[in-house]
């Protein structure tokens, strides 16, 4: 979908990002339960870069995803999908995965057949692949899960999930994946003033 967006809108988008401090892992003070939640993938390693495929650029299949150290005394898990560098006031929402087992678990590459799926900010109810504009620079994505005391209802609101995750949740996990979309433009640019030199 942004693909198309020309280069030099991202490029003057550069600056304006939501930021790290305003994804739900950290707008939340869980105490001694922030990070208890270990959230691994075998498809990328934590703070780096995701392979096209899963991504708008590819085929758009949602990453390997595991998990361990779920808490005594969570009822379900939520997973949360987030651009942390949106160039928006507040971090893009790719997925959200309600009431998953409470309990140490993983999703298949591409395997969310099974799942129950929440708002997204993109007002979808499945994945919704990173799609960042061309010449942003690089977007941390950020995967979440959170143990909950209780069950989210189906029909819940974005602005509803994040409040229920602030007062029900007793531990996290976090794990950065990255993706960059080159600036085609500046790129373009660049192979011609070689090419005139």
């Amino acid at each position: 979908m942004l693909e198309h967006l020309p280069s030099a809108v991202g490029r003057a988008l550069h600056e304006v990002r939501a930021g790290m401090d305003d994804i739900a892992f950290n707008r939340f003070d869980l105490g001694t339960g922030t990070g208890a939640i270990q959230v691994a993938s075998l498809s990328f390693a934590d703070h780096a870069p995701m392979p096209p495929r899963f991504t708008a650029d590819g085929e758009g299949h949602f990453p390997e995803l595991s998990w361990t150290g779920v808490p005594a005394g969570a009822a379900v898990l939520v997973l949360l999908v987030e651009d942390a560098d949106a160039p928006s006031p507040r971090p893009f929402m790719h997925l959200s995965l309600l009431n998953l087992a409470p309990r140490d678990g993983q999703l298949a590459e591409g395997d969310l057949a099974q799942a129950q799926f929440g708002p997204t900010s993109f007002f979808a109810h499945r994945w919704v692949p990173p799609d960042p504009p061309p010449g942003h620079g690089a977007h941390r994505y950020a995967f979440q899960v959170f143990a909950l005391r209780s069950e989210v209802p189906g029909d819940t609101s974005k602005s509803d999930l994040l409040e229920r995750i602030g007062s029900s949740a007793i531990a996290s996990g976090l794990l950065i994946g990255t993706y960059e979309r080159s600036d085609i433009e500046k790129a373009r640019g660049g192979s011609l003033s070689a090419q005139a030199d």
